[in-house]
């Protein structure tokens, strides 16, 4: 079955419209089916080449609906990294994943910690959300730190963080412009933190 691509596009536009007696509802029962059953719509995927210079696996979306893929710590056999606990002088550490990336200039790597080890250890990553930036072809490390009360042993494999692609306005778009003074003409202007209160 051929699939219309730019006719489903204006029956979208259309259903959109609220001057239209066309409605969402309508294109939904008109083309779920096409887009269900003959698996030829396909969402357009950017891609993102990387190297696994690690013995670990390759890193994966693990759902449909994941937003990011795991780090693993990528050490030597036998190797560990020891993080100690909070205030001993040695809870933080650079951990090797063994990962290269290559990004299309309109994208960044967001490195950012694992909600299973910030809520049961204490071990968040540092810079959080750490920047992977388009034209860095060097490994990706982690830098991560244990606020709990007690050690944290890190081993080849360990899954210690995540990997988050995500649209940014770089050079390509932005212009940085000095000026001598900005429109204060806002309801906020210059109130900061807590301005809002807490409810």
């Amino acid at each position: 079955m051929k699939i219309d691509v730019d006719k489903i596009r204006e029956k979208l536009f259309e259903a959109i419209d609220p001057n239209n007696p066309y409605s969402l509802d309508e294109f939904n029962e008109e083309y779920t089916n096409v887009s269900h059953t003959a698996g030829v719509i396909e969402t357009p995927k950017i891609p993102v080449k990387f190297i696994n210079k690690s013995n670990n696996q390759d890193p994966e979306y693990q759902t449909s609906g994941a937003a990011g893929f795991d780090f693993r710590a990528n050490l030597s056999e036998g190797e560990t990294i020891v993080l100690g606990a909070s205030g001993s002088g040695n809870n933080i550490a650079m951990i090797p994943t063994g990962l290269y990336f290559e990004l299309p200039n309109t994208l960044e790597l967001q490195v950012r910690p694992r909600s299973g080890l910030a809520a049961k250890k204490g071990v968040t990553v540092l810079n959080s959300p750490g920047t992977v930036d388009s034209d860095y072809r060097g490994e990706v490390k982690v830098i991560l730190i244990n606020h709990g009360t007690e050690m944290f042993v890190i081993q080849n494999g360990d899954r210690i963080a995540q990997g988050v692609i995500a649209v940014v306005s770089n050079k390509q778009f932005i212009r940085l412009e000095k000026v001598d003074e900005l429109n204060d003409n806002t309801e906020r202007g210059e109130k900061g933190f807590g301005s809002t209160g807490i409810k």
